[in-house]
């Protein structure tokens, strides 16, 4: 089989089929296909797209160039959460508790901060001692003793998908439906799931930022899990603000913890808790989606998953002595708060802004040598068409990098749009498919 012609065949809109699809894919993996010829391979795809079926395809093989964890000894049905990621974004931490508290099992692999958006696995070695990097038999064992387990990709999972990524990321070619569907349904099916959940983001903050960008990449996803026979249900979310109030690793600990024994913050919980709601639903636990919700509420309330949470916490070698007094932790040197120029009402938040304006303080990642400061980071006091007064504090910032305060504060400044008219309040959930 000649690569030109797959290529060529890819450029002029035709369909691949799975001999075809391997032969380019494996081939590259295995180092037989150039970068040159698999990067012309991506821009057809980026140019043409791909069939439901193609999509399908380039999943399976994908998920098949490495190893699909087996769970099937595991008592349970297991049921994952994917987002594809935003500012504040801290849903993970707050409902996998949850959902295992409930009874259903969580095997959950997760990222890494991804260029203005934070990453679970980020966040979660925040706390001293926690380890992401569990092997396979280790993450097995997590996950049969306390129901939950939250790891980073190995290089065993899906490893066509972490090299086909890197050539993605200089080629170009990241955004594209069909290839950013392969890349997550890979790793998400290689975890041994029954059923996916799916957060997909819309607006300034979001990787997709159009709404119709935002449906078409959910509608993919949803397919594509069809097509392996899970259950799913994916909901569109807002992402034009920040989510909740805290930005930055150990500050997203700090609030998903709060929110576990039982503080209400409006966004956070109500997205939070439908998502845990949707798996305690899939997950057999639950009559729907609003019982699910319910019964995440009260697991907050009874303390059953703040328990849970430091069960996983201890499993996973993290020092939980932080988790029952976060006071402990230690401090950034320096610290400024930001007030507002002008009185009336927040009426524009850029979220990519703010996002990396957490970079700049140390919370995330401009290259992949930085080294990421855990408690860096920003709490951002108000939300769209919130009322203020001139002066008052709109975030505050924290960090050891003296010489970026300046720079900050000027960012997030300009990050905000104060109107002198309220407008309307957008809901945190746009659209529900499934």
């Amino acid at each position: 089989m000649n690569p030109v012609e797959i290529i060529r065949k890819k450029r002029n809109g035709e369909e691949l089929n799975k001999i075809e699809m391997q032969f380019i894919i494996l081939g590259y993996t295995k180092g037989k296909i150039p970068d040159y010829q698999f990067a012309s391979f991506l821009m057809a795809v980026y140019l043409k797209g791909m069939s439901v079926k193609e999509t399908a395809i380039f999943t399976e093989v994908m998920l098949y160039s490495g190893e699909v964890i087996d769970l099937k000894k595991i008592d349970g049905v297991k049921i994952d959460k994917h987002s594809t990621g935003g500012v504040g974004d801290k849903t993970s931490l707050i409902l996998a508790p949850i959902v295992a508290a409930a009874g259903v099992k969580v095997p959950m692999i997760s990222g890494r901060g991804l260029g203005h958006t934070g990453g679970t696995l980020d966040k979660l070695e925040s706390i001293p001692g926690f380890r992401t990097d569990l092997s396979l038999a280790e993450y097995k064992n997590v996950i049969k003793k306390c129901g939950a387990v939250l790891i980073g990709q190995t290089a065993s999972i899906a490893p066509a998908d972490k090299k086909i990524y890197a050539l993605r990321d200089v080629t170009a070619t990241v955004e594209s439906i069909p290839l950013i569907t392969a890349s997550i349904m890979s790793k998400k099916l290689a975890e041994g799931i029954d059923g996916l959940i799916l957060d997909v983001k819309t607006g300034n903050g979001a990787f997709m930022q159009s709404y119709s960008d935002s449906k078409k990449l959910a509608l993919s996803l949803m397919n594509t899990a069809k097509s392996f026979d899970k259950k799913v249900v994916a909901f569109i979310t807002d992402m034009n603000q920040p989510l909740g109030k805290y930005i930055g690793n150990w500050f997203e600990i700090y609030e998903s913890i709060k929110v576990l024994q039982g503080e209400w913050i409006d966004d956070l919980c109500e997205l939070s808790f439908t998502l845990s709601g949707a798996m305690i639903f899939l997950g057999g636990k639950a009559k729907s989606i609003e019982d699910g919700y319910e019964k995440s509420i009260e697991l907050v309330k009874n303390g059953k998953a703040f328990d849970k949470f430091v069960e996983i916490v201890k499993l996973q070698k993290g020092d939980t002595s932080f988790i029952f007094d976060t006071s402990k932790y230690p401090k950034s040197k320096y610290s400024l708060k930001i007030k507002s120029n002008a009185a009336g009402f927040v009426n524009n938040i850029n979220t990519y802004e703010i996002g990396v304006a957490a970079i700049e303080l140390g919370a995330g990642r401009f290259t992949k040598e930085d080294v990421i400061d855990h408690k860096a980071g920003i709490i951002f006091h108000k939300k769209l068409q919130d009322k203020i007064e001139q002066d008052e504090v709109l975030a505050e910032i924290f960090t050891d990098k003296k010489n970026v305060l300046k720079d900050v504060e000027s960012r997030i400044k300009n990050a905000i749009s104060v109107s002198n008219k309220k407008g309307k309040k957008e809901k945190i959930i746009k659209e529900v498919l499934n």
